[in-house]
């Protein structure tokens, strides 16, 4: 009975998903991916921690898919220019640094990984179009971005 019900929950949560990316501007878009990422080494995190070394395996090589494939994909390296090309180089430390973490099990290199795509999302929610776009009163009056998710939430 409990794996139909977890079937059931991980195919509603997968609707959810599938629904929020064909709703999502191109900027939301990038945030779910450092979201993914970021959740996705919170997972490595904890499986590491706990031992599972399959399951950090699987969480750590989703997080370098998500940058590799995702985030490094995305970038605009003719119109995007020298911050592209940073952006571009920055993705590929965070996916060395992620794939060190895992072979030698190393926690505090994941944390440094969490950290950076943190500090990254933070930056570009700041730069979101429709928040620049909204009248003043309106942007003073919405609520602050929502944090990502850390340790203590995952």
């Amino acid at each position: 009975m409990f794996g139909t019900m977890q079937r059931g929950v991980g195919a509603y949560a997968k609707v959810g998903l599938e629904t929020g990316v064909a709703a999502a501007s191109p900027h939301k878009l990038i945030v779910m991916l450092y979201d993914g990422a970021m959740v996705s080494i919170l997972s490595g995190i904890t499986n590491m921690k706990a031992g599972n070394v399959a399951a950090k395996g699987a969480a750590i090589s989703k997080a370098i898919n998500i940058i590799d494939n995702g985030l490094r994909a995305a970038l605009d390296k003719k119109a995007g220019g020298e911050i592209a090309q940073n952006l571009d180089a920055l993705y590929e430390y965070i996916s060395a640094r992620l794939l060190k973490a895992n072979l030698a099990n190393d926690p505090a290199i994941l944390e440094e990984a969490h950290a950076l795509l943190s500090e990254l999302r933070d930056a570009w929610n700041a730069i979101d179009p429709q928040v620049a776009a909204a009248p003043a009163t309106a942007t003073a009056a919405a609520p602050a971005p929502a944090r990502a998710p850390n340790l203590m939430s995952a």
